[in-house]
């Protein structure tokens, strides 16, 4: 299930059932479990990141350092996770049964939702995730902000709770402002930094 090339330090662990493509580097202290993980090809898992079973990471992704993916998560190609970011599948959670007397299992069930992470995509250091989001395609997520809804293709969001500020080309450098968390409408904008171009209609960024 370990590719030949795919690289994993001595102090990681990776559990059975796990599918790690060629030329992943997993770094020291990560704990992948299985069973159904999947990580495809060239891949980085940062030092002391924690994957969790049924997850599934596409090609190309850069994870930093202590990072915890959750169950219920799916990453596509080539998204860039920062240092210490933190996904979550539950909205309600609870460590026991009503009456106290019991825990509850951490076994995924009706309340687990799951999350996408959609191509392209940035998500800053220290930020949080909500269950049941989906980040569009080139996104970005400013550092330490909390995403509580979902994020259209190539916008910015930053803050508590995370709102959009601007969209960001594919380059990566935002190109048109947001006013009260909404893009203005454009037939035409470019990138400034790559000369890539962009319409706005309705809050929604398509490449031209």
């Amino acid at each position: 299930m370990i590719a030949p090339g795919a690289r994993i330090h001595a102090t990681a662990l990776v559990e059975d059932g796990v599918a790690i493509g060629e030329g992943t580097s997993v770094w020291d202290s990560v704990h992948i479990r299985g069973p159904g993980t999947t990580i495809g090809e060239d891949c980085i898992i940062g030092e002391k990141t924690y994957v969790a079973y049924g997850v599934a990471i596409a090609d190309r992704v850069k994870i930093n350092a202590f990072v915890y993916i959750c169950t219920g998560v799916t990453i596509e190609d080539g998204v860039m996770i920062s240092a210490g970011t933190t996904f979550t599948n539950d909205r309600y959670p609870r460590a026991t049964t009503p009456d106290l007397t019991k825990l509850r299992p951490s076994d995924p069930d009706e309340h687990t939702l799951p999350t996408i992470v959609r191509a392209g995509t940035t998500i800053g250091a220290r930020a949080t995730i909500g269950p049941g989001i989906e980040l569009g395609r080139f996104s970005m997520v400013g550092m330490a902000a909390a995403v509580t809804r979902s994020v259209p293709d190539f916008h910015l969001v930053v803050g508590h709770p995370a709102r959009t500020v601007a969209a960001v080309c594919r380059c990566g450098e935002p190109f048109l402002r947001a006013v009260d968390g909404l893009l203005p409408d454009t037939n035409d904008v470019e990138c400034g930094t790559c000369g890539l171009r962009y319409g706005v209609t309705d809050n929604r960024v398509v490449e031209l």
